[in-house]
């Protein structure tokens, strides 16, 4: 069996054997073709056409292959036009590069062949040229909505906000841990689980139901799972899907959304937890603004025109230390100058058995913080962990979890350390920078209305 050496080597070994001499047109992608500064030949661009101009001595196209929020233009001889060559239509374009004439682009493709790949009817395409349709209208198109400009953009700032938070935490010696995904843990204890069960078994009469003989949940968090490896890394992150069977079509919610997590061992202050939030918050945003700045402007300008000023204010987080409880999240943004705003310190009771008693008299407040941002409420919540083993046993008794929870005690009783962490959902991330209402528009696909996509 090869070894991973000796896999290298075979690849080596085939990608520097002889080929066939041809020549062949270097592809490049459309966010390539529009920075190149020189001109050059024989080049091949594939993507789908965005507008079609016909004259009597030029034909002009744009092109768009999802690699950026502007199109290329190709000018060609109106010989090279076919009745295929349409609005939506997949094409190849091979020709050379050449410098544009137009004040507004720097070079343009000189096409001397074009190949439709597959052509689409304009005549029942729900998108048309130059019509900038809204959110509502999109998302009856779960399918088809990523070729809009709006849904593409989003999608770019996604994928760059995805590499900004694991570079983030790459950068500051964080392990990446894959968390499960089906887990007999209820983190939240909120109760809002789906149950896992199998669909193709007929149960017998007194037969246990459960497939792993307890019942088992799709996660709510891995926070949980992340301690755990917090008690052999001091520091270590997840990202990955979660799931709430809170049955809501509301803009708020989600049934199935994405959760960045992080536990610090050896982290005895509340602070420590609050700067990593910050740090991570600033970081992401300050990246995706400048590898995405298109992208972003095309939300602030047209989606949501009032959210540049949000954004701006990112450096204005501020830390407030009075017992709120949730509702409270929106009414404090608001009157504290619509800023990121740290709420600390929460009510014991109100909060889960794993977040640290503060010891404080008649207040009883536990270590937790969250952050709220304008618009949105919250969006990281963390704690500092009781790591006290004669502390979480006597609440977990009260709770009647010790049992389910002795693997949890376990963790209290062999090398344990102070440690903290928190999670920050996603998605509310994406709404809080481009200013989207609606959190189902964050979304790469709806939860509705084509049963077929759920």
């Amino acid at each position: 069996m090869f070894g991973a050496r000796c896999l290298l080597l075979a690849l080596r070994r085939c990608s520097s054997a002889p080929c066939p001499k041809h020549t062949q047109a270097a592809r490049l992608r459309v966010c390539e073709a529009l920075e190149a500064q020189e001109v050059a030949g024989d080049i091949k661009v594939q993507g789908w056409v965005r507008s079609v101009r016909s004259q009597k001595e030029v034909l002009f196209l744009h092109i768009n292959d999802g690699s950026s929020l502007e199109s290329l233009q190709v000018v060609a001889d109106p010989t090279l036009e076919h009745r295929d060559l349409t609005f939506g239509s997949a094409v190849e374009v091979q020709g050379k590069l050449v410098k544009s004439l137009h004040r507004m682009q720097n070079v343009e493709l000189k096409a001397e062949n074009i190949r439709v790949v597959g052509p689409c009817d304009t005549l029942t395409f729900p998108f048309k040229p130059r019509e900038r349709q809204p959110l509502e209208y999109s998302r009856q198109f779960p399918h088809l909505r990523c070729r809009t400009n709006t849904l593409s953009s989003l999608l770019r700032v996604r994928s760059e906000a995805t590499a900004a938070i694991h570079s983030f935490f790459k950068d500051n010696g964080y392990v990446h841990v894959h968390t499960p995904i089906i887990t007999s843990n209820d983190c939240e204890g909120a109760g809002e689980l789906f149950h896992v069960r199998t669909s193709n078994k007929v149960q017998e009469p007194g037969e246990n139901s459960h497939f792993f003989n307890v019942p088992a949940f799709l996660t709510v968090s891995g926070q949980l799972h992340l301690e755990v490896m917090a008690g052999a890394f001091t520091q270590v992150f997840a990202f990955g899907p979660t799931f709430r069977a809170e049955n809501s079509q509301s803009r708020r919610h989600l049934a199935e959304f994405y959760m960045v997590e992080a536990e610090m061992s050896f982290t005895e202050s509340l602070q420590d937890v609050i700067q990593v939030m910050e740090d991570l918050f600033k970081t992401a945003t300050s990246i995706v603004l400048s590898r995405c700045p298109q992208d972003v402007e095309l939300f602030h300008k047209y989606v949501s025109p009032a959210q540049k000023v949000r954004t701006d204010a990112e450096e204005q987080i501020h830390n407030w230390g009075s017992d709120l409880q949730t509702e409270h999240e929106k009414y404090l943004v608001k009157h504290c100058g619509e800023v990121p705003v740290f709420v600390v310190n929460y009510p014991y009771d109100l909060k889960p058995f794993y977040m640290r008693d503060n010891e404080d008299g008649p207040q009883h407040t536990v270590a937790a913080v969250d952050l709220l941002v304008p618009g949105i409420g919250e969006l990281c919540g963390g704690s500092l962990r009781e790591e006290r083993l004669h502390f979480l046993q006597s609440r977990l008794e009260r709770l009647g979890l010790a049992d389910a929870y002795q693997w949890y005690l376990d963790l209290r009783q062999f090398g344990s350390a102070p440690h903290g962490g928190f999670g920050m959902g996603f998605e509310r991330y994406l709404q809080c920078i481009l200013g989207v209402d609606n959190i189902k528009d964050v979304m790469p696909f709806p939860r509705f209305p084509h049963s077929c996509l759920l």
